[in-house]
């Protein structure tokens, strides 16, 4: 049983460079760059690209803004995060009451929605007002 040895092939970086410069510049391919040069793997000139390529960073995003619009940018973000816990808070509270009427409604077998807002109501027990 044998066992076959794997051969890693190294390329210079100026090699690299090349390639990557006749694929951006020329218009050539990756395959046919690939072939060309005896290049195995398919995801070698693709990394190389990313590495030594000027044409990767066309679809990068970058944002200048000054200390300023930074700082009120922050703010926003904060005052975004505490409306958030205030409108789950009121959910959590509008939840409570409605389970508070469904309870007293078993309870005391009265429709508290209906009578909701009626003051002084007389089918509403004492202790619920």
């Amino acid at each position: 049983m044998t066992r076959q040895s794997k051969i890693s092939i190294r390329y210079s970086i100026s090699f690299k460079q090349k390639v990557v410069r006749e694929i951006e510049e020329e218009g050539l391919g990756i395959s046919e760059a690939a072939r060309r040069y005896g290049i195995k793997g398919g995801q070698t000139i693709q990394k190389w690209i990313k590495q030594f390529g000027k044409n990767h960073l066309l679809n990068k995003i970058i944002r200048v803004e000054m200390k300023g619009e930074k700082d009120r940018t922050k703010e926003l973000e904060q005052e975004i995060k505490k409306l958030k816990e205030a409108l789950a808070d009121a959910y959590l509270a509008k939840d409570a009451a409605e389970k508070i009427i469904e309870l007293a409604n078993k309870e005391y077998n009265i429709d508290l929605k209906k009578n909701l807002g009626q003051k002084g109501s007389p089918n509403l027990p004492a202790s619920i007002l």
